[in-house]
């Protein structure tokens, strides 16, 4: 609303509530639009009723105060009821609060808010005040010093807000001036020819100039306040002492660094060490056997860091972890994985149960450390593709657009396959002996989709191939393919070209916590006018949290050029639904798509599950059966929705 001037503030004060009806109540949003819109008309308003004895810096504090304080907490009658009901409220609050800063303070009486230092707006080690006037501005403020408080508001509603005498009479009985007549009686002493002066820069409290306070009392009441703090700690400490007394923390234990447990976790001669061979006769194949690797694993001053570090990392130290991963210290002596130089840093890496720790340190000279996090449980080797996530690697450094994996005890080899040449043969990747790859392109880096190189493991058995996809995770991520009922590794030809149209799509679930990746084609379709056919692809990315899991459906039309293939389009995607999964199999998309003679047509389709489909809303029509092709017009949008077998009808995915 635009500010009000002389002939609405008059209204506004003098517009009775007729007789009979409750005042209109003002609402908290009401009120702070009024104060946001006259914010600096108001604060002037403070500024120039606030006694001057005050001192500038403190009555520019004050002002701004009092309007900031002059919300009201909950819906408030309006008086009177009018249109810009809600800018005389907040100025009726703003006038009295700045009357009560002027008056003074009595032994036996409860100081009002307004009469103490204002908490907040508050300026440490600067002086704040508006712009100096010239000797016309002087002399005004010198004449407004010596008025009473009711009689500087008097002249300020009259010059500022332009108010008559009637109205400026009731605001200020209203505000609890004791004889309102008395002050505008005193304010006729000063006359007109100051009321231009009040808009001048002079009384300005919101364009302020800043000076420094007294430097040399500030540094001596800095010292007084320290040497108070450290007496009140020297205090705290003997009243905290075993005994009698109570410490910080009530009946609490002592700090947790004298707790033997929290003693143990960070204790780098209680770190876990697992041997060798321990895998090859354990029933379990989890992060819990993995050996203890790399050439600084006896190096207790590194694994004292990093431990250090886990239970109290520094401002300085950068943390990531993926979703929902707890950051906090090991609940008790976690097991050593690997410890040794890899690039330029020395990298620790920890496992506690449920998650695994990466500490890297410079290897040279000092620089930032990092802590990353990230969860791992549930994850076994031997199980399904659906069934858990694999522990066959994790990222021990990511360099230059590169990346290096420890790899787990039971991989005989491992090699790099780009995603986009599914003809093409696997790259050897070499492996030190500590386990650790040598350095092969991190995916997704680039802008442009040009290569998705991920690197492929074979496990105890020759057989058993897994094909593992760095998403900015320290766990890799699995791919599979196939329905969401039996999936499988992508391990051959045909699921090699099925992933190829789809690797370019995973910078989606990047980051986001991601364990397994499932890509299944659910259906194809002949297209209309003899375009070929086309594929329906759902992609289905689990997270290690169980929830907010990524559901993408692609539409995959034919393509001509050779080459790198074409991603396919996303016809839907969706986050925590369980579409295209183990629990809810089906999936129905559509897309509107456009034929090489330039027709228009809303193709769908849905999973084997389907036993027809229909569109409604710009684009109608149906189908027995799990696909539809319906002709339409550019920039037609449909509602899909189909009936499954059990006769249950559900929508397209969203």
């Amino acid at each position: 609303m635009p500010p009000p001037d002389a002939a609405t503030a008059s209204a506004t004060a003098a517009a009775p509530t007729p007789p009979g009806s409750a005042p209109a109540p003002i609402d908290v949003e009401q009120a702070e639009a009024a104060l946001v819109e006259h914010y600096q008309r108001l604060v002037r308003l403070a500024y120039l009723v606030l006694p001057p004895a005050l001192g500038r810096n403190r009555r520019v504090l004050t002002a701004h105060a009092v309007v900031q304080r002059s919300l009201p907490h909950n819906r408030t009658p309006a008086t009177p009821a009018t249109p810009d009901g809600g800018y005389a409220y907040v100025r009726s609050r703003v006038l009295r609060q700045a009357l009560d800063a002027g008056r003074p303070l009595r032994r036996l009486a409860w100081p009002r808010r307004a009469q103490l230092p204002p908490l907040l707006p508050h300026v440490w080690g600067l002086r704040l005040f508006p712009r100096s006037g010239g000797a016309d501005e002087l002399a005004l403020d010198q004449r407004l010093s010596a008025l009473s408080g009711g009689a500087r508001a008097a002249f300020v509603l009259r010059g500022l807000e332009g108010l008559s005498d009637p109205d400026v009479r009731r605001l200020l009985a209203d505000c609890g001036v004791a004889d309102p007549h008395a002050a505008l009686a005193e304010a006729d002493g000063i006359g007109t020819e100051g009321v231009a002066l009040l808009e001048s820069p002079e009384y300005d409290p919101c364009s302020l100039q800043a000076r420094p306070t007294d430097l040399l009392r500030r540094r001596q009441h800095a010292r007084a306040a320290v040497a108070g703090v450290a007496a009140v700690a020297v205090c705290g400490t003997l009243l905290g002492l075993p005994g009698d007394g109570w410490g910080a923390n009530g009946a609490a234990a002592p700090p947790y660094t004298r707790n033997a447990a929290a003693e143990a976790a960070i204790d780098p001669a209680k770190v876990r060490r697992v041997s060798q061979d321990a895998w090859r006769t354990s029933a379990r194949t989890d992060f819990s056997v993995w050996p203890t690797r790399g050439a600084l694993a006896d190096d207790r001053p590194l694994l004292r860091r990093a431990l250090a570090v886990w239970a109290r990392p520094g401002t300085s130290v950068r943390v990531s972890s993926t979703p929902a991963t707890p950051v906090g210290p090991p609940m008790g002596p976690a097991q050593l994985l690997y410890a040794g130089e890899v690039d330029q840093a020395r990298v620790v890496l920890l496992y506690d149960g449920l998650r695994i720790a990466r500490y890297a340190e410079p290897r040279t000279g000092t620089g930032p450390v990092a802590l990353d996090f990230a969860r791992v449980d549930g994850a076994a080797a031997d199980t399904a593709p659906g069934a858990a996530p694999a522990t066959y690697a994790l990222v021990a450094a990511r360099t230059d657009g590169n990346v290096r994996y420890l790899t787990a005890p039971w991989v005989r080899g491992t090699s790099v396959r780009d995603l986009l040449d599914p003809a093409g043969d696997a790259r050897p990747l070499r492996r030190g002996a500590d386990g650790v790859t040598d350095p092969l392109p991190a995916p997704g880096e680039r802008t442009e989709c040009g290569a998705w190189d991920v690197l492929e493991v074979t496990g105890k058995d020759a057989s058993a191939v897994r094909l593992l996809s760095d998403l900015g995770e320290l766990t890799p991520a699995r791919l599979t393919s196939g329905p969401p009922s039996a999936p499988v590794d992508v391990s051959g030809s045909a699921a090699r070209a099925a992933w190829a149209r789809t690797a370019c799509l995973l910078p989606a679930v990047r980051s986001h916590g991601v364990r397994t990746v499932n890509s299944w084609q659910y259906a194809s379709q002949s297209l209309p006018e003899s375009n070929g056919g086309a594929t329906w692809v759902c992609t289905r990315a689990e997270t290690w949290r169980g929830t907010e899991n990524r559901v993408l459906a692609q539409f995959q039309p034919p393509t001509a050029k050779a080459g790198t293939p074409r991603p396919g389009a996303v016809a839907a995607r969706s986050s925590g639904s369980s579409a295209c999964g183990a629990r809810e199999p089906s999936v129905l998309a559509g897309v509107l798509w456009k034929s090489r003679g330039g027709r228009w047509y809303v193709l769908a389709a849905g999973s084997e599950q389907f036993r027809s489909v229909r569109a409604t809303g710009g684009v109608t029509g149906d189908a027995r059966g799990r696909v539809l092709a319906v002709p339409a017009r550019p920039g037609d949008r449909a509602e899909l929705d189909g009936l499954l077998a059990d006769g249950r009808r559900v929508g397209a995915l969203r």
